[in-house]
């Protein structure tokens, strides 16, 4: 699958089990080569699944993901057509064993996406509601870093962040449309929580 933009949430998954399977570690660069240049949904889904799993239990996590997802969605909003990540972000790398596990878990929770969504209302998913979602994107992600030590709140920005990059992925308008929804939610939630906790310890918002 060397250089080729997965279509959908299994595909993605499936392309980080392969990844992990032969190597220590993986890096931001293998992951680049494997999915190809242009895929901005998968780029941006990955890290976003990846802190609703155990990975993103990990302290200042939530925040060094959100920081990716946003280069990324700035990428799209600004037309590039291909993914650029620095060269020192290139060679970051996350253990092999670890990614497979959190991969593993993610199996059935991507095969539920694809069921579910998949390529309806596409007058939603043009290159300006790609940009309309890349800046609900970038608004995201900037609420993740007060959120990441409060149970839950880092979370939800970061499931909808998913829910725009598998629209991205899957060419899913109705998906799109929902996000935007989410968005609006997530962000209310986000503000709910961060002026009600007490900033305790954070956590994962699904069980994975």
């Amino acid at each position: 699958m060397m250089g080729k933009e997965p279509q959908s949430a299994t595909e993605t998954v499936e392309s980080l089990e392969h990844l992990a399977e032969d190597r220590d570690e993986v890096r931001l660069a293998d992951v680049l080569d494997e999915f190809g240049k242009r895929s901005f949904g998968p780029f941006m889904f990955i890290p976003a699944i990846l802190e609703l799993s155990p990975i993103g239990g990990i302290p200042g996590v939530p925040t060094v993901l959100a920081a990716f997802i946003a280069l990324i969605a700035l990428q799209l909003l600004l037309g590039r057509d291909h993914v650029w990540i620095p060269k020192f972000a290139e060679k970051r790398a996350l253990q092999s064993d670890k990614l497979m596990k959190s991969a593993k878990k993610l199996e059935g929770f991507a095969e539920k996406l694809d069921h579910w969504f998949k390529g309806r209302l596409s007058q939603f998913t043009g290159p300006t509601w790609q940009k309309v979602s890349a800046v609900a994107i970038i608004l995201l992600c900037l609420t993740v870093p007060p959120l990441e030590f409060i149970p839950f709140a880092s979370s939800a920005p970061m499931l909808t962040i998913a829910a725009f990059a598998l629209a991205l992925t899957v060419r899913d308008g109705l998906l799109t449309l929902i996000s935007c929804i989410l968005s609006v939610v997530a962000i209310g939630v986000g503000t709910y929580l961060y002026y009600t906790s007490d900033g305790s310890s954070g956590g994962s918002f699904l069980p994975f």
